[in-house]
């Protein structure tokens, strides 16, 4: 395989990308999967490093990994429910441990007490209920002999980088078809000449030239994923915003369960990737069984429910919206139509704030019925409103704008305080 230059291969990956990533910008909204042996201690998935447990006694746990079979058909299930369109699971975390029958480690899931490929399990799932498939891969390995002196041994890190490239080329020749090759932490190397990136992203492309690869294997690739935070990547980037379901931990956690999302939070990031045009990729982390958290279901089922009859404003291809119109709610956008999502229901009014083009017409997305309003210079007023949110829900109704061109919206243009 003849290996490009950084500028070569970065121009044409360029060049292919908004044709590969067309489905992607309009699915939106995704399901990350953390599952592994530190989902037996349940005390996040970083356990092993935080509490300093030893690789001899860590490894034990591969023994009593042994979750039910086809555990992925309820996530999948779940995640086609709650109206997300893709699902990216680990293969293998930070801990080492392969969740597949790799050739490079006896270290997975297949030759310990499991028995059985996992990945495959996703995959398998994924297909069945219609989602595009992803997969997670942990860079860093605490497992691995070379996985720390590799980054002062040559010999070490030659044999760690063989290892590692065989197991990116087993998970994307194994399973057919794969939509999302996601990356994670990319020590002990520094650069992506340390982890020669360049060559072995070219392989995984020459391989599944459709895939979609994130930025951190240190190259800028397809995508950017601010992490427990939804927040747009610089100008011209694509970006996913990936979130724990309870700001503690990605693995599973059940003493957390109490700071677990609301179906309002998940509505709240989603709108907000949405006005960015950026996607939300929502994390579970099942228990030991394979089962889906109690404390996910719930919410996750009731966005979904809300998806089915509000996600004109979720997906297909968005614009990005500029400013704030009102404190009770933000928006998403396509072309000459914004759509407000109204989080905070004001009562019979609703004023929006900085609009510069005439409005045509508003109504309720939910069905259809028109909203009366008046215009000024600045300001669009929706009159006669219900007294209460008729979204009974979730609490979040979105309401239609309609412009005849492109809308100019910019609040801040007549903010006395800025001209002081």
């Amino acid at each position: 395989m003849k290996i490009y230059s950084k500028k070569q291969y970065e121009s044409k990956v360029d060049r292919t990308r908004p044709q590969r990533m067309k489905w992607w910008n309009e699915a939106r909204y995704g399901m990350f999967v953390h599952w592994g042996l530190y989902s037996l201690l349940g005390r996040n998935e970083w356990v092993q490093a935080i509490e300093c447990i030893s690789k001899k006694e860590y490894e034990k746990l591969a023994m009593q990994f042994c979750p039910k079979p086809h555990s992925a058909r309820e996530w999948a299930r779940l995640a086609k429910n709650a109206g997300m369109k893709y699902m990216v699971m680990t293969t293998k975390h930070h801990e080492g441990f392969c969740l597949w029958n790799t050739e490079q480690t006896n270290y997975n899931a297949v030759k310990t007490a499991c028995g059985r490929d996992l990945v495959a399990e996703h995959v398998d799932a994924c297909r069945e209920f219609g989602l595009k498939i992803g997969f997670y891969y942990s860079l860093m390995d605490w497992h691995h002999p070379d996985g720390a002196r590799a980054a002062h041994d040559p010999a070490a890190r030659q044999r760690f980088l063989d290892f590692t490239k065989g197991c990116v080329r087993e998970l994307m020749t194994n399973y057919g078809k794969i939509d999302i090759l996601w990356y994670d932490v990319a020590r002990p190397f520094h650069s992506h000449e340390g982890w020669e990136s360049l060559a072995m992203n070219q392989m995984v492309r020459s391989l599944q030239p459709h895939i979609l690869i994130n930025n951190r294997s240190l190259l800028n690739e397809d995508f950017t994923t601010p992490e427990e935070r939804v927040e747009a990547a610089e100008s011209g980037r694509e970006w996913e915003a990936c979130m724990t379901f309870n700001n503690v931990s990605w693995g599973y956690m059940p003493s957390a369960a109490c700071d677990r999302h609301s179906s309002r939070d998940i509505l709240n990031m989603l709108n907000t990737a949405c006005s960015g045009t950026g996607n939300l990729l929502l994390n579970i982390g099942p228990a030991p069984d394979g089962s889906i958290p109690q404390e996910a279901i719930e919410p996750l089922i009731t966005v979904g429910k809300w998806l089915k009859k509000n996600g004109e404003a979720v997906y297909g291809k968005l614009d990005k919206s500029n400013g704030k119109a009102s404190a009770c709610g933000n928006f998403s956008r396509k072309g000459k139509k914004v759509y407000f999502w109204c989080r905070y229901w004001p009562g019979k009014e609703l004023t929006l704030g900085g609009f510069k083009t005439l409005l045509k017409s508003a109504r309720f997305l939910i069905n259809n019925r028109k909203i009366e309003f008046e215009q000024t210079k600045n300001r669009i007023i929706l009159k006669n409103m219900p007294l209460r949110n008729p979204d009974k829900s979730v609490g979040v109704t979105v309401i239609v704008l309609e412009f005849p061109t492109t809308p100019r919206h910019d609040v801040f243009d007549n903010t006395p305080a800025l001209h002081i």
